[in-house]
């Protein structure tokens, strides 16, 4: 598998996750400086991140991926995803959204691993 295709399948693997709750997968695929930066301009770490998906504050019901975009340099990459996203998030009600992640992806020992993500709509 390509560089590229192994970070596309991080993208899937991360919403499979989500929207699964699984907890294990989740810490896998994260790196451990991971930091989320809402719609909001609010910054969540890792582990706030995933402790808001496991207790149902980020609830997330499901996912289709529109457009997926990856450049790689080196032990970098750069990746952008469009997708339409079924979520109830920070008490509100269930919406679809058409949501916008452009992640910071970094290779380490363990694999590549999502370092950084930026949410907006599209």
């Amino acid at each position: 598998m390509s560089d590229e295709e192994e970070i596309a399948k991080l993208y899937h693997d991360m919403y499979a996750a989500m929207i699964a709750k699984d907890e294990a997968e989740l810490n896998r695929i994260h790196d451990d400086a991971f930091v989320l930066v809402h719609m909001t301009g609010m910054h969540q770490e890792k582990k706030a991140y995933i402790r808001a998906i496991m207790d149902g504050t980020l609830n997330y019901f499901s996912e289709k991926t529109e457009s997926l975009n990856v450049d790689v340099h080196g032990d970098e990459a750069e990746m952008t995803g469009h997708s339409r996203v079924v979520a109830a998030v920070f008490g509100g009600g269930r919406n679809t959204w058409p949501l916008a992640l452009s992640f910071q992806v970094t290779r380490t020992p363990d694999g590549w691993k999502l370092a950084g993500a930026k949410a907006s709509t599209y």
